[in-house]
């Protein structure tokens, strides 16, 4: 079963486009990294600048409106985040728990929808889902 683990650290929507890391924070999170790469669990992980660096994409009335961050609205926003290859929930649940993460930061657990998941209907609409996720990997 696949689990993608999201960082949401608290105050990370308001940040600046320049938010300095804590050299110290990031080689304990490495360790932890390793650690789950050495178990051979981990599938990709990749950390996320500031919602002041981003922008989104929303389509009231059917058209494409572009709002630049930071966004007034949110509340919380992804940090980084973690796909990770287990054999069930209560197993991502004790990765996650092993984070060096501050009391600042929350981290959300989400399995991967996987093909079988769906109803006949839905796989034949998504038939070619595995050729561009292979095109994908391969990339």
């Amino acid at each position: 079963m696949r689990f993608m683990m999201l960082m949401i650290p608290k105050g990370y929507e308001t940040a600046p486009p320049d938010v300095k890391l804590d050299p110290e924070r990031v080689k304990s999170m490495m360790a932890y990294n390793e650690a789950l790469q050495e178990a051979g669990v981990l599938l990709a992980l990749d950390g996320l600048h500031p919602p002041s660096m981003g922008a989104r994409v929303s389509f009231e009335g059917g058209k494409p409106l572009v709002t630049d961050g930071p966004f007034a609205e949110a509340k919380e926003v992804l940090g980084g985040y973690w796909m990770i290859n287990v054999a069930s929930r209560d197993e991502a649940i004790a990765w996650a728990k092993r984070c060096p993460a501050s009391e600042d930061e929350v981290i959300e657990i989400r399995q991967v929808q996987e093909m079988a998941d769906f109803d006949p209907e839905v796989q034949a609409a998504a038939a070619r889902l595995p050729d561009l996720q292979a095109a994908v990997r391969r990339d």
